[in-house]
């Protein structure tokens, strides 16, 4: 009875199926999508230049594309891809975007065609109108059919895709669902729109933590230089998970011991007489920030880990598997010196371990854990930490111990980290881009690179960036880069700061693109958080940005920039340029914040500034200026600037050098 039950229910399926195959070749609409998942209904297509619409057909068929009057004919290739240009159009709609064979057919209704925008980054950049300042007053009046969104899921791959894994839906701005917009393009958009008649889409695609590393191409990161090896072994990864594994870590190993912080230790082996050097964790793993221990009750930064294995011969020569259990944020695990695994952030780690990793006797596992923001460590459940072998026997790994890294070390991250690694998130969430029409792209990154020797770095990689994304995108491509905010404690004397590197680097290569403009916002950050809630200023300073860089309005873009320090009896003048005059100071009676400073580090101190009427600032400095050769201003992590222009801009932080061609005598 069972039995004839069972295939009652087989014939009832298969009657199901053919009656669905029936009614979706009744209705055209409802077969495999033909255009690519971007173009669905409410997309906003760019205006004034060709547009271009893909997708997949059966190889060979023809595919017929009509927008607003205009059809063209193209037929698909070998592997079932098309593409073709439509012609360009002025801001207009509703449209109907149809692609149609002989057999199928598919509309995107009520398109819109505007202007584009490309909304990237990290967790600022995903950061959603519902968590910013005022937002239930924002969200009640957010209704505008002329502000859209689609959000580009997030997903990492190690090979460029020509496509996304799910379905994308643009959505129109409304109570309904602008809270989940991003905040930092929403208000761009809306404030954009007071000068721009036109409508607004923005395509975000960030993800929270992610380095600028991987929102680059492989040939991006060769041009910047310095990633040959994360590139040559992330190939490796994808057909050898354990031999790159191998590989990466014997460069980790190379990188470790060539660090003057780690005085040549070597934590992932054992030897002689380093008891001293670890220490016993709690017998239940929690956070490190819970243990107790003062040194790293606020830690960001490396946690060594280790604990020992007994196995007999036969156990050693099984095949194994290798968990730790839950580690917050990166891990590198060796074991018995061989690195087996690198995981991303934050859940639990498995790996398999290669044959001829274990051996008879005592076998040393030591895990190297990376946390840069919150809580960090290796902790849940004992029992999920473990060695399981082929034949089932799970062996406990117990009685950790630990030691902390020096907090100056930053360490080289695994090219297959989704946040960290070379080119993961440009290969899964750009390039399935393709040649979608952009207006500019808006980037909100950085705070992930903000370390002394990666903000040393970071200028070149955003001009890699900047130059990638051009390559991509069918039309020179302007950028609008939101320039770090204050964040961290007030500096209380002149450091060196990773924070203020990274913001200078940002405004660097700004300086340097003539099709790219800088909105500061070193004023409107949370000290206590990474995240500034205001993002309707950091949207109307874009907004500012775009105005001039794109829509080619005569406004200063940023507030005043520095133009030239120069030399002058008793000190240092300042000039500065594209100043919307005059310059104020606020709440005092003299700029705070400026610095003079020598060849080296360590070398700057604050001095006293005046503002003169000609917007000049004269530095101060009476012990001599011949010795200093550098002006810096508003430095540090979270320093206090004010120093603004006519439009209540702030000058942002900078470092220059000082001119040693004298000024007029007299003239200070």
């Amino acid at each position: 009875m069972l039995q004839l039950t069972a295939e009652r229910q087989g014939i009832l399926c298969a009657m199901v199926l053919v009656a669905a195959n029936a009614a979706a070749a009744a209705d055209p609409e409802k077969q495999a999508p033909l255009m690519d998942a971007l173009f669905t209904d409410h997309a906003v297509l760019q205006r004034d230049r060709p547009i271009a619409i893909w997708g997949h057909a059966n190889p060979g068929e023809e595919v017929i594309i009509t927008l607003s009057g205009a059809t063209k004919k193209v037929r698909a290739d070998a592997e079932g891809r098309w593409s073709v240009d439509m012609p360009e159009q002025p801001a207009s709609g509703p449209h109907t975007l149809t692609a149609r064979t002989a057999t199928r057919m598919q509309n995107a209704h009520d398109v819109l065609v505007g202007d584009v925008y490309l909304c990237s980054g990290q967790s600022n950049m995903e950061f959603s109108v519902r968590g910013s300042m005022n937002s239930r007053a924002e969200i009640a009046a957010s209704a505008d059919d002329g502000i859209r969104q689609v959000k580009v899921p997030r997903a990492s791959s190690l090979v460029p895709r020509t496509g996304f894994d799910a379905p994308l839906e643009w959505k129109v701005a409304s109570p309904d669902t602008t809270a989940d917009f991003s905040a930092t393009c929403y208000f761009f958009a809306r404030e954009l729109k007071k000068s721009v008649d036109t409508p607004v889409g923005l395509i975000v695609s960030a993800w929270g933590g992610s380095k600028i590393e991987p929102w680059m191409s492989a040939d991006a990161l060769r041009a910047v230089g310095g990633y040959e090896t994360a590139l040559k072994v992330g190939e490796e990864y994808r057909s050898d998970e354990s031999g790159a594994a191998a590989h990466w870590g014997e460069y980790w190993q190379s990188w470790w011991r060539s660090q003057a912080a780690t005085q040549k230790r070597e934590p992932w082996t054992q030897t002689r007489g380093d008891a001293p050097q670890w220490r016993a964790t709690p017998a239940e793993l929690t956070p490190w920030e819970s243990w107790g221990v003062p040194e790293l009750a606020s830690f960001n930064g490396m946690v060594w880990y280790r604990a020992h294995l007994k196995l007999s011969a036969a156990q050693a020569k099984q095949a194994s598997t290798l968990s730790i259990g839950v580690v917050d944020e990166v891990d590198l695990v060796f074991v018995n010196g061989r690195a087996v695994g690198s995981g991303p952030c934050c859940g639990e780690r498995s790996y398999k371990l290669p044959a001829g990793t274990l051996k008879a006797g005592d076998n040393l596992v030591v895990v190297n854990v990376l946390d840069t923001y919150a809580a960090g460590g290796m902790y849940g459940p004992a029992d999920k930490r473990q060695l399981q072998l082929a034949d089932g026997t799970k062996i406990p790994l117990g009685a950790w111990q630990y030691q902390v890294a020096p907090k100056e070390l930053v360490p080289p991250r695994a090219p297959w980290e989704p946040t960290a690694g070379t080119g993961m998130l440009y290969n899964a969430m750009i390039a399935p881009l393709g040649r979608y029409g952009l207006r500019g792209a808006v980037w909100y990154q950085g705070e992930s690179n903000v370390s002394v020797p990666e903000g040393h770095r970071y200028q070149a990689q955003l001009q890699g960036l900047f130059a990638d994304w051009r390559k991509q995108f069918a039309a020179p491509l302007p950028f609008l880069v939101v320039q770090l905010a204050n964040y961290g404690a007030i500096p209380k004397a002149p450091v060196e700061s990773g924070w203020a590197l990274t913001r200078d680097a940002q405004r660097r290569a700004v300086v340097a693109d003539r099709n790219a403009g800088l909105a500061v916002t070193i004023d409107i950050g949370n000290r206590d958080d990474v995240h500034p809630t205001n993002k309707q200023e950091v949207g109307r300073r874009l907004a500012r940005a775009a105005r001039n860089v794109i829509y080619g309005e005569k406004i200063p873009v940023s507030g005043s920039q520095s133009a030239l320090a120069q030399l002058a009896p008793g000190g240092v003048v300042v000039y500065f340029g594209d100043v919307e005059a005059p310059l104020t100071v606020l709440d005092s009676r003299d700029p705070s914040a400026f610095e003079l400073c020598g060849e080296n580090e360590g070398t700057c101190r604050f001095v006293r500034a005046q503002l003169r009427e000609d917007g000049r600032v004269f530095l101060e400095d009476k012990s001599g200026s011949e010795s200093m050769t550098r002006v810096r201003f508003c430095w540090g992590d979270s320093p206090l600037c004010n120093l603004y222009d006519a439009a209540g801009l702030p000058v942002g932080p900078f470092e220059i050098g000082i001119s040693f061609v004298a000024t007029m005598k007299g003239e200070n």
